[in-house]
């Protein structure tokens, strides 16, 4: 089973919407882990985008990186330009990966244009989970 870890600047959005995906698409062929190089919290709107997509990230931890450090990974997602200039040093062979998301906690406007940023993101990543995982796992 393959080991891959999501990583984000406040494990708080995007890593926390790809870890949901992953673990969808993956099913019992990899564990998922998300990460940020500080912690945030999970971020309600990613709670919220994701439920209207049929996945419950509710229970969803904010977890530092550092946290993960004896675990062998096959592979490490950046999912923010912060991330991959920061990630720590992993002592394994893990495939590094990156994809500069936009940062849909910054979104500006009305609750609608907010939630839609959210969306568009959220699909944005769902997307590039289900590619991952066909290309990698399948």
């Amino acid at each position: 089973m393959k080991n891959i870890l999501v990583l984000c600047t406040g494990n708080s959005c995007r890593s926390q919407i790809a870890e949901g995906y992953l673990r969808h698409f993956a099913g019992n062929k990899a564990r998922i882990y998300s990460a940020g190089i500080e912690t945030h919290g999970v971020n309600p709107k990613a709670i919220q985008v994701m439920a209207e997509d049929g996945i419950d990230i509710s229970k969803h931890t904010s977890n530092n990186v550092d946290e993960y450090m004896d675990v062998t990974f096959d592979y490490v997602i950046t999912v923010c330009d912060n991330a991959k200039e920061n990630c720590p040093y992993f002592p394994t062979n893990a495939q590094r990966f990156h994809y500069n998301f936009p940062d849909p906690a910054k979104a500006i406007g009305s609750v609608d244009e907010v939630m839609d940023e959210f969306i568009r993101v959220r699909d944005m990543i769902k997307d590039y989970s289900r590619d991952f995982i066909n290309k990698h796992l399948d």
